[in-house]
């Protein structure tokens, strides 16, 4: 077990009948906030009323951000900079799912930096200690990015995807809705919840020797509720409880609970995020078809037994098999989970990807060493997994 520091200020509301505090926690900072979302959906189920309406009877002045992309652009975050910085804005609320709140933390930073682009705190692996508040209400249950310290930024113009993180970004409140979820299609269900599965297998679950008998009990109880309630969600939108669970489970799979000393490299995020980065796919699709390709070219004697442990916990996979074996079952579970029960494409080939740019693309996952884990990744490895993806 590693050494690690806990330390997540975030305050969650949980729960239907909160959004009349949200007035309250947009104040403690100011009265002018710019509101960030995405492609309108909030507009059509009723939550932008909601929100505006909160914001109007507590003389909240708000200026607004639309349009915020899947795979939030750095030009996006550097408008709603700009709009910060000219309007002195006080505080960032962001409505919607893991690519508006990370996009909201883009603008957070660079709008009380000297930076007139984003992409310069990005590339310069900037640690953010001062940014503009932001508080969030959430809509999509998926990355975990209403109660983390990290964004993801895409550059389309030199196909990267690459993370900005620190303190300052880490939001101030978040406002967990179930309701606010009802309305999202059956895809963006299955890829928000393999998103939150993978965040606990790929950080934390298969980490050696780091091992703490709660905190991989507390993961393997995550990923179960993945498993149980993302079909249930799925089949009825409207099922308060699978969309309750799987909101808590994305917060709970990424604010560093689960941490406790166990994160490594992240090797399916550092994949996937070149395949978006490239081809601008969605985040939790690329994780499903990559992740079972992944388990398999790292599964040897050494890796079975860890393997075939999630085989066990989390798919019901029979006790008492050669760990090799058992393991093989395990990823066959896993498979059946992503390809069947989440009916995600199966292959990069179906997303129209061929395999052009995997040389480049397994060379900058690696960023000129290796990706850390249960067992290390060169380029060389990245490109072979890539294949295996066609």
């Amino acid at each position: 077990m590693n050494d690690f520091i806990f330390d997540n200020p975030t305050k969650v509301y949980f729960g239907k009948n909160h959004i009349s505090s949200l007035s309250g926690e947009l104040l403690k900072f100011g009265k002018k906030a710019l509101l960030v979302y995405g492609g309108g959906s909030i507009k059509k189920n009723g939550i932008y009323a909601a929100v505006t309406a909160e914001c109007e009877k507590a003389g909240i002045e708000l200026f607004e951000l639309s349009g915020v992309e899947p795979n939030p652009r750095h030009t996006t975050a550097n408008k709603g900079a700009q709009i910060c910085k000219k309007e002195n804005i006080d505080v960032i609320l962001a409505v919607g799912g893991g690519s508006t709140i990370d996009c909201a933390k883009g603008i957070a930073a660079t709008a009380v930096s000297d930076a007139q682009d984003v992409w310069q705190l990005v590339k310069a692996g900037k640690w953010v200690e001062n940014a503009l508040p932001i508080v969030v209400v959430l809509t999509n249950a998926a990355t975990g990015s209403e109660a983390d310290c990290w964004a993801v930024i895409s550059n389309t113009a030199t196909n990267e995807k690459l993370a900005l993180g620190g303190s300052g970004i880490l939001p101030k409140a978040a406002f967990e809705n179930p309701e606010y979820s009802f309305s999202l299609p059956v895809y963006q269900t299955a890829c928000g919840s393999f998103d939150i599965f993978n965040h606990v297998i790929d950080n934390y679950y298969l980490a050696g020797d780091a091992e703490f008998d709660m905190i991989l009990e507390f993961q393997e109880a995550v990923m179960r509720t993945v498993v149980k309630w993302a079909p249930v969600a799925m089949k009825n939108g409207s099922d308060y409880e699978a969309r309750a669970n799987l909101m808590w489970a994305s917060t709970m799979a990424l604010n560093t609970v689960l941490d406790a000393g166990t994160v490594h490299g992240c090797a399916c995020h550092a994949m996937e995020h070149e395949l978006s980065a490239y081809y601008d796919i969605t985040h939790g699709h690329g994780l499903a078809i990559i992740t079972p390709r992944w388990l398999t070219y790292i599964l040897d004697d050494k890796t079975a037994p860890a393997i075939y442990r999630l085989g066990v916990k989390v798919f019901g996979v029979e006790e008492g098999l050669q760990p090799l074996a058992g393991a093989k079952k395990a990823i066959d579970a896993l498979s059946d989970f992503c390809f069947n029960t989440l009916a995600l494409e199966p292959k990069l080939s179906n997303l129209n990807i061929d395999s052009t740019h995997f040389k480049a693309m397994a060379s900058h996952a690696c960023g000129g060493s290796v990706i850390t884990g249960l067992k290390n990744l060169g380029a060389n490895d990245v490109e072979q997994i890539y294949k295996m993806c066609l």
